[in-house]
């Protein structure tokens, strides 16, 4: 029997942590957080100095009594959480859940699964920090107070199933902004001139901007000033005025933080803040290498770029071993922190610097090595030397042949550089589109010969749209939220469809409901929705933190506020509903008054008022305008319109009884879109809706948006794209920890324990995990579009992918016949011709055309049952 007890929070990290400690200790996960305010009920007492009261949550009352049978046996509970606030919550809570002495219970932290930290973690253990459980108190009090009180609001004035929160909302204000200004933003034209020049008896030419015209600063704005000068330039000798070298050193990076590591991985790997902080957990919490858990990286929640003694040193030998002295410092790089950083985090690293990238390239997912991979990097560069890079600025004047001492017409500059020495980029190399002329030998008065003089159009550009990336940038450059909570904060955001993805460049668009969401919000809570508040609001939860605050009266002095702000708001908001339109609409089913609504994706739209009864809908701001055009199919007129892109085209007016559009060419004649079928598919890239085009080469599965493309697949290949629902991403057995299986039951399939009997463990089968649907070369014979292999709630089938508008599915048993024809690996399988013929048919059409007969099971009548029973009845008794 185990004399000591610890809690972490998730079975990984339990596995890794009981390979460092002794057969005295039993290792237990509590799953997180096992108590918070009731999901139903406001939970906090506002009268009683915001007096909270939490529930044993739903999910957790099984592992509760699990710990409670083996605290009791115990002599000591550990509790060994995160080493943040939240984690500090955790365990204050299981100490309440559990019913622990205090004699009885030790706090234990560290901030990498090493055996030497677990050690030191567990040789000094400490009591629960309660200033660091009441700053995350009052954080989730505070959350509780905007988003039970205001959610509801703006639910009721805009439309059903919104929310707002004290970071979201001020972070949704943020794209809303740069959205305005760059609707607001006017283009300015500008005109760049480039010299190719080339010197005389040289053979490497280099480029020149034209920096000055007649001694002044060139501002060019039309093409015929730009014309004007290099019609001038060409008529003049070139020669250099002055050479001006010096070096300059670039250093690297500090080590990660949780912020610059999600920037970094949403630029450099195309990963979400959300997938990447899922993606590190793993890697902190352990990762199974040669039958061992094994944790990889530091702690990956923190906003410090402090690193311990040890791991300098061992930095620093790898450096030293790897690349040679030469790209190592005389001392250790030290960065400066945040003000609100905490000093005793360390910087996100990895927990052994012997183990590389390569060697873990086979026990890692792929999402897994490349994160491990740039932590790897980037801590190395940031221990080594800078990159030194010699730069050198060539100032170039014209002259006239005729009289050489003249003012000059053009002053050109040319700027160069090159590497010296690669240092820290010798491990994380710059981009691969970061080019650098490299400029010939110069001196003062070489004679330039001109090659060429090219004038640029340009135009001033607009603030661009936050990506993931760039927005965490913002909010912590503002100081809105913490680390913990970018992720999550930006995920909801999408979730609530205020904001969406945009093109291939995946930068962050508000919907009109997003706007009109912020709108409301700044209209009737300004102070709340301000952002030096809310950066104020989190530096007090910081004091807080610090012990410098108390929590109470911070909530306190923020309830006071925000409460006459929404007695104010209930009474003043107007509803979306009862926006003044400009001119009234009536429902083209009956004739009803029109209001404002929108829909799930966040688009406006124009809804009958009496809806539900009346579901008639129009759509807003419509801009159409009639044009000479007829419908090729109904004869009437045809609307020219804008698409949601900007493009153009022309719809029938009959719509929707008719629903031709064709496309417009540059002389404003139509011209038929290419013949597409929309698919009940979406886009595996984008998530946008994907069509079969019908091209001369055959059909292709592509996505409206991204253009992404597949060609269909045989249903041989399609079986074996879909084949495997359980891989090495699947997260374990929450009871024991063991790889999860697919079972089958009569409610459909499900994860169960491997290691059943032993454990029973089990877990639903979430549709996020099922792979991808594949669109194949059958045909459906119902509608002639291709079908596609689907998993569904018992296993894979062949569905129509026009669906809804088409529901015919194929079943697929689930043991097949070999395909007979010689040379064919193909599997027979039930099919159904255009006419309705039932047959065998190859899984490797059209590869193999191969028919078969289909031989029909006859329905056994209930005649045949009872003689079939009595039958078996007989035997048995003559045994």
């Amino acid at each position: 029997m185990a004399e000591k007890l610890v809690i972490v929070e998730s079975p990984a990290k339990a596995r890794t942590i009981s390979r460092y400690l002794g057969k005295n200790y039993a290792v237990e996960a509590s799953g997180g957080h096992v108590r918070d305010l009731p999901p139903r009920r406001f939970g906090v007492d506002v009268e009683n100095n915001f007096e909270p009261t939490y529930v044993l949550m739903p999910r957790s009352r099984k592992t509760i009594n699990k710990l409670k049978k083996k605290a009791k046996e115990a002599d000591t509970v550990y509790l060994a959480p995160d080493p943040d606030r939240e984690g500090e919550a955790i365990a204050w809570h299981l100490i309440h859940a559990l019913k622990l002495k205090d004699e009885q219970t030790q706090r234990a932290t560290f901030h990498e699964i090493t055996r030497s930290a677990i050690h030191e973690a567990f040789t000094k253990p400490r009591h629960i920090d309660m200033n660091r459980v009441n700053a995350q108190q009052a954080r989730r009090i505070l959350d509780r107070l905007v988003g039970y009180e205001l959610s509801p609001l703006i639910s009721k004035k805009i439309v059903r199933g919104l929310s707002a929160g004290r970071v979201q909302s001020v972070a949704l204000r943020l794209v809303v902004e740069r959205e305005s200004e760059i609707d607001a933003f006017e283009p300015v034209e500008y005109w760049e001139i480039t010299a190719n020049l080339l010197p005389e008896g040289g053979k490497i030419e280099f480029e020149a901007k034209l920096d000055k015209v007649n001694g002044k600063k060139a501002k060019i704005g039309e093409e015929k000033n730009a014309q004007d000068i290099v019609k001038a330039l060409k008529e003049q000798n070139y020669r250099v005025e002055s050479v001006k070298k010096r070096k300059t050193g670039s250093q690297a990076a500090p080590p990660f933080i949780t912020s610059s590591l999600q920037r970094a991985a949403s630029t450099m790997l195309n990963m979400s803040p959300a997938q990447t902080m899922r993606e590190a957990q793993k890697l902190y919490e352990g990762i199974e290498i040669k039958g061992q858990n094994e944790g990889l990286i530091t702690y990956m929640r923190t906003d410090s770029t402090t690193v311990s003694k040890q791991a300098l040193g061992a930095v620093r030998e790898h450096i030293k071993e790897t690349y040679g002295e030469k790209y190592l410092p005389g001392k250790p790089n030290f960065f400066k922190n945040k003000a609100s950083a905490q000093e005793a985090h360390e910087a996100i690293r990895p927990t052994n610097i012997a183990r590389n990238p390569q060697s873990l390239k086979k026990v890692l997912t792929k999402r897994q090595w490349q994160l491990y991979d740039l932590i790897f990097r980037r801590f190395v560069a940031s221990q080594m030397k800078p990159a030194v890079y010699a730069l050198t600025s060539v100032t170039i004047k014209t002259y006239n042949n005729d009289n050489q001492k003249e003012d000059t017409t053009g002053t050109f500059i040319a700027k160069g550089r090159e590497m010296i020495f690669d240092g820290y980029t010798k491990v994380l190399p710059r981009k691969k589109d970061d080019k650098d002329q490299i400029l010939p030998a110069l001196e003062e008065d070489t004679e330039l010969l001109l090659r060429s003089l090219e004038p640029s159009q340009h135009f001033t550009q607009p603030p661009p749209r936050y990506t993931e990336a760039s927005l965490v940038r913002e909010l912590e450059r503002k100081g809105i939220g913490r680390p913990s909570t970018y992720a999550p904060t930006i995920s909801t955001l999408f979730k609530r469809n205020y904001v969406k993805r945009q093109g291939r460049s995946r930068s962050i668009e508000p919907t009109e409901l997003g706007k009109v969401v912020v709108n409301k919000l700044l209209e009737h809570f300004p102070t709340e929705m301000d952002y030096d508040f809310t950066k104020n609001m989190e530096d007090k939860l910081d004091k807080v933190e610090d012990g410098k605050v108390d929590w109470r009266k911070t909530l306190e002095e923020f309830y006071s506020r925000f409460k006459s702000d929404l007695e104010t708001a209930k009474k003043s908001m107007v509803s979306v509903a009862d926006t003044d339109m400009g001119q009234n609409y009536k429902c083209p089913e009956c004739g009803g008054e029109m209001i404002l609504r929108f829909s799930r994706t966040g688009d406006r739209f124009l809804g009958c008022r009496k809806f539900p009864e009346c579901k008639g809908t129009a759509p807003l701001d419509d801009d159409s305008e009639e044009t000479d055009h007829k419908c090729p199919n109904c004869g009437k007129v045809m609307m020219k319109r804008t698409s949601r892109k900007g493009n153009e085209y022309l719809a029938c007016s009959g719509y929707p009884d008719c629903d031709t559009a064709m496309g417009i060419d540059k002389e404003g004649k139509p011209v038929e879109f290419k013949k597409r079928d929309a698919m009940g598919l979406t886009c595996p890239r984008c998530g946008e809706r994907i069509y079969l085009e019908h091209r001369d080469e055959g059909a292709k599965a592509v996505c409206g948006r991204c253009r992404w493309q597949d060609d269909p697949k045989t249903l041989e290949e399609a079986l074996k794209l879909t084949e495997t629902v359980v891989d090495e991403d699947t997260p374990p057995c929450d009871e024991c920890g063991a790889p999860m299986g697919l079972r089958t039951s009569r409610g459909g399939l499900f994860l169960g324990c491997t290691k059943y009997p032993e454990c029973d463990g089990t877990r639903a089968l979430g549709k996020n995990e099922l792979p991808d649907p594949v669109v194949t070369a059958e045909k459906c014979e119902k509608c002639g579009l291709p079908l596609s292999l689907r998993w569904g709630k018992y296993g894979r089938f062949l569905a129509c992918s026009g669906f809804p508008k088409c529901k015919n599915t194929w079943k697929i048993p689930s043991k097949m016949k070999e395909c007979p024809r010689e040379g064919c690996d193909g599997h027979l399988i039930p099919k159904i011709a255009e006419d309705g013929r039932e047959y065998l048919g190859c899984s490797r059409y059209p590869e193999c055309e191969y028919e078969g007969e289909l031989k029909k099971k006859t329905k056994k009548t209930k005649k045949t049952k009872k003689k079939t029973a009595q039958k078996k009845k007989t035997k048995k008794k003559s045994k």
